[in-house]
């Protein structure tokens, strides 16, 4: 697995910020790297030239999650996890995602706690969770549903469904559909029409549309921790990551 890198660069005469992580090869989370995420979320947010961020992942997928396979996280991990992770709801200006390859799970999760997407018709969104007979997470109660409406949020969450390109368009996974060659650069000119808005009036619009999203996040997170240690130790959760890994389909027996 690659060293974890975040760096954080603000163009003062746009005021674009870039936030890049970089996983390789598939981009798997964990608590460091989120904290290391919202930590430069908090150092651009601070700084008063900065009115938007774009934020990019090294490699060929945007983010796999939390790896479940060589280096699971403990319930306690999941715990110290989410506590960053709605760290990343707080940023006072908003986010532009650019989301190449595959957004998968917890990975799905990041991607929606942006304000936007910018996607290319490869790109997949996928919420596998409950494939692998675990319980979903990230705040994904609360911002799936929000962007694409409860009942194909249920569809998805109750499938382990996903949706790629003209569909995840459609339905509002991503805001913009561009080659993936062109990816980033449409996710940094999608920022520039947002920093060429008033700087205050964004900020204050933002606080208004989103001002109590991350109290709700936080709630759902604890909900969400509470069923995902409740699923951890079943035959269900272990066949279904086994499953994966033996590329076939899971044989649930409901333990």
């Amino acid at each position: 697995m690659g060293e974890r890198t975040v760096r954080a660069q603000i163009d003062e005469a746009t005021g674009i910020a870039v936030v890049e992580f970089d996983h390789r090869p598939a981009n798997f989370f964990d608590t460091d790297l989120i904290r290391r995420i919202a930590d430069a979320y908090d150092e651009v947010g601070a700084d008063p030239s900065c009115r938007v961020v774009v934020l990019m992942a090294g490699g060929r997928h945007f983010c796999a999650g939390a790896d479940l396979f060589d280096n699971r996280p403990s319930n306690e991990d999941l715990k110290a996890l989410y506590e960053q992770a709605v760290r990343l709801f707080e940023v006072p200006v908003p986010v532009v995602a650019a989301v190449q390859g595959r957004a998968v799970g917890g990975g799905l999760g990041l991607a929606l706690s942006a304000d936007f997407r910018v996607a290319a018709p490869e790109t997949q969104f996928v919420c596998n969770f409950s494939r692998l007979g675990f319980h979903h997470g990230f705040g994904l109660s609360i911002t799936l549903p929000r962007l694409i409406g409860q009942q194909r949020a249920l569809e998805m969450l109750y499938t382990g469904g996903e949706a790629s390109g003209e569909r995840a368009r459609a339905i509002g996974l991503c805001d913009r559909l561009v080659p993936v060659t062109e990816l980033r650069a449409a996710a940094l000119d999608f920022a520039s029409e947002i920093a060429a808005a008033g700087p205050l009036a964004v900020r204050a619009i933002r606080q208004t549309m989103r001002g109590r999203l991350a109290d709700e996040v936080r709630a759902a997170t604890a909900i969400e921790h509470r069923a995902q240690a409740s699923l951890s130790g079943t035959e269900d959760f272990a066949e279904g990551v086994r499953a994966v890994m033996e590329r076939r389909q899971p044989r649930f027996v409901g333990r």
